[in-house]
């Protein structure tokens, strides 16, 4: 019997095929999810990890596998490299330098903040990293390109779904209440938008909590925000340079990179959209294509993570989200008072 030779299209197809049910299982809690936020006000990111924890079965055994964990794993990273197109360095600007150094600050600071308190919760650096990072820069976001460079363990999974799961929580709870704190310290239509964008972890709460208060408010937050996405790439290098140097041997014996690709590619996107070489349908395009890459591929984390081994990260974990927190507020309260 003649064998029939492979080719570049025989096995992109067989890969398709591989793929497929995984990927497209992790769409449609996606879709779900989005369903669900859209009739009943809860964030989209934290109903697809959750769903995606009830279906943790389809993570572990079934065609379904190969799947759903390249979804949780390239589709994430793509979705958070397409996210580059939402900075743009020249309205951000705008906000004057010493709002910015602010808010770098603000960033710089908690992150290590995360490091002086983790030994007080019983964790390791590495979830000093992924926790604070993940509440000073972007959220669910920060977490995906900061676990990127961490060195792996049998752990790692698991506290990444951790950190994506504390870190929306107290993002959508932020989103209510810190509106009706700005009210209640009597703050104008900017104040409260750099308040709001300076301490809030996800973007879209972000938004959410701006523009509920005014059209101002939420255009300022918005930019404020922007300042602390733009820090990914610059916490990630950092971080990554230092792991190289003083890290402990990844489990995997893999090092990670330097700078993954995919934040490369946030960095060029935002370099281009910085300069305006993005036309305004491709800048909206990308931006909905990043977050829903990111919706499928949190629900694709959610179905690869055993749901038992998260809830084992512990009470002391969600005390330490919790203070760190609250340390980026109180920062932020602080230097407005200075500042403005």
């Amino acid at each position: 019997m003649t064998e029939v030779a492979s080719t570049p299209m025989t096995s992109a197809k067989a890969k398709f095929h591989e793929l497929f049910p995984g990927i497209a299982v992790a769409c449609i809690v996606a879709v779900t999810a989005q369903f669900l936020s859209e009739h009943y006000a809860t964030p989209a990111m934290l109903l697809a990890l959750l769903i995606g924890l009830a279906l943790g079965f389809l993570g572990e055994e079934g065609r379904t596998v190969p799947g759903i964990a390249f979804a949780a794993r390239s589709l994430l990273r793509l979705g958070v490299a397409f996210l580059g197109v939402r900075v743009s360095m020249a309205l951000m600007a705008g906000l004057g330098w010493d709002v910015i150094i602010l808010i770098v600050a603000g960033v710089v600071a908690t992150i290590l903040f995360g490091f002086a308190i983790i030994r007080l919760f019983g964790h390791k650096w590495r979830f000093a990293l992924l926790t604070s990072g993940s509440v000073a820069i972007c959220g669910a976001s920060a977490a995906v390109a900061i676990a990127a460079i961490l060195p792996r363990d049998e752990r790692s999974e698991e506290r990444l779904a951790f950190t994506v799961m504390g870190v929306t929580i107290l993002s959508t709870v932020a989103m209510i209440a810190y509106p009706i704190l700005s009210n209640y310290l009597e703050f104008n239509a900017q104040e409260a938008g750099l308040f709001l964008g300076g301490t809030i972890h996800d973007v879209a709460q972000v938004v959410g909590a701006g523009f509920s208060i005014s059209e101002t408010t939420g255009d300022t937050a918005t930019l404020v925000k922007l300042i602390r996405v733009s820090m990914l790439a610059p916490v990630v290098l950092v971080a990554a340079v230092l792991i190289r140097r003083f890290g402990e041997t990844p489990h995997d014996g893999q090092t990670p990179p330097l700078l993954p690709g995919f934040v490369l590619g946030f960095l060029a996107l935002a370099a281009l959209n910085s300069f305006g070489l993005l036309p305004q349908f491709a800048v909206d395009g990308l931006s909905q294509t990043s977050r829903w890459l990111l919706l499928i591929a949190i629900a694709a984390v959610g179905m690869k993570t055993n749901l038992k081994q998260v809830v084992s990260v512990g009470g002391a974990a969600i005390g330490l989200i919790l203070v760190e927190t609250l340390f980026i507020a109180a920062f932020i309260l602080v230097g407005m008072k200075l500042v403005l």
